[in-house]
């Protein structure tokens, strides 16, 4: 509390305790009064007989509405605070929420999950770490670790590279072409993962030799001559052609992203490095790949998220069958297939600790890119 020459006069400390105390009345009631009216418009929509189309209505004006209500009010207590309280408070309640919701959301799930892990299939014994034990050791994780890592080189690599060849090609076209082009490119991505493997499944189809083959590849082999295949049965080419529709789906994404990071390479460098001698694909990766590496890095780890925690597809094409298994695909085989509870949450803590090093480090290349900026 800071002394100013007012407290000394007859009521001034009780008028000036006496403001600050209603302020801080306020700045209390208000909120706490505005979130139970908030969370009793929960309960009535959770438990409401209207229809569905009508409770999702006002749940949607409500939610994004009373969010809003909610900060307006909650700012609006912290002004009547005023002084030290006001800054010190200001972050946490902006802050707040958000850092609510991830701790709900993520770290509470997470501690959940590893004290799950420790018991067994119906989580009433204490297990220790055999769960763990068996997430490294079985045949089942053992080709779902190999499985991840053809996804993550072959997918990674692919998606980064034909993005970065289409960037490259498609800045070197008329601005007309370009737009076409990178449009058709860009159009996958509208496709959910679910979406892109019905459609594959339609090209990877497989009848019996002598009946119309539906399936487009094997209707290209047959009237080439061959004779059909079973694509999705031929392991480990099976992995390499789910692989594919990562690769149809991310190349748009990286292609974008990369463009824009070209088109940002100064033309001076180029200019100088033609003068000097420097050929355009001497140009191309001694100038342009070095100034362009922080996004090629950034994209890259990107997809490799992506290609980690992958389940969506080898779930629609294969259910994990076939020698396509994946980390994130054994989990769920444990989970609703198995009711191993206890090993379904050990699988989902080493996705996990595997997942958040490559988070960790993008989110670093961002930050040093924004600072950078």
């Amino acid at each position: 509390m800071e002394y100013t020459e007012e407290m000394d006069r007859p009521g001034g400390i009780v008028g000036w305790l006496g403001t600050n105390l209603g302020r801080l009345v306020v700045a209390l009631f208000v909120p706490v009064v505005t979130f139970i009216v908030l969370w009793r418009v929960f309960i009535f929509l959770r438990d409401t007989n209207a229809p569905q189309w009508l409770t999702a209505i006002v749940a949607i004006v409500w939610g994004v509405g009373g969010v809003m209500a909610l900060f307006v009010v909650a700012n609006f207590a912290i002004e009547q605070l005023g002084g030290r309280w006001k800054a010190h408070l200001t972050p946490y309640v902006f802050v707040g929420p958000a850092v609510a919701v991830l701790a709900w959301y993520l770290a509470i799930p997470t501690l959940r999950s590893f004290y799950t892990s420790l018991y067994g299939p119906e989580g009433n014994n204490f297990v220790g770490l055999a769960n763990y034990v068996y997430a490294f050791t079985s045949d089942a994780m053992l080709e779902s670790f190999r499985n991840n890592l053809i996804w993550l080189f072959v997918g990674t690599g692919l998606s980064v590279g034909v993005g970065l060849l289409v960037a490259v090609l498609a800045d070197r076209t008329h601005p007309r072409f370009e737009t076409v082009i990178k449009a058709f490119i860009f159009m996958p991505m509208a496709i959910s993962m679910v979406g892109a493997s019905v459609i594959f499944k339609f090209m990877y189809t497989f009848r019996p030799p002598g009946a119309d083959q539906i399936g487009l590849l094997n209707g290209v082999l047959t009237g080439l001559g061959g004779e059909p295949r079973a694509w999705l049965l031929m392991q480990p080419w099976n992995t390499l052609l789910l692989i594919a529709i990562l690769v149809w789906l991310q190349t748009g994404y990286a292609m974008v992203i990369i463009s824009a990071a070209i088109k940002g390479v100064p033309s001076e460098l180029l200019e100088a490095g033609r003068i000097d001698g420097a050929t355009e694909v001497q140009a191309f990766f001694n100038i342009t790949i070095p100034y362009i590496q922080g996004t090629l890095v950034t994209v890259s780890t990107t997809i490799i998220l992506f290609t980690l925690k992958i389940f969506d597809i080898v779930q629609s094409m294969t259910g994990g069958n076939f020698g396509t298994q994946v980390i994130a695909n054994e989990q769920y085989s444990q989970m609703f297939r198995a009711f191993h509870f206890g090993r379904s949450a050990a699988i989902a803590i080493v996705l996990l600790l595997v997942v958040v090093p490559v988070m960790w480090y993008n989110l670093r290349q961002f930050a040093e890119q924004t600072e950078a900026f």
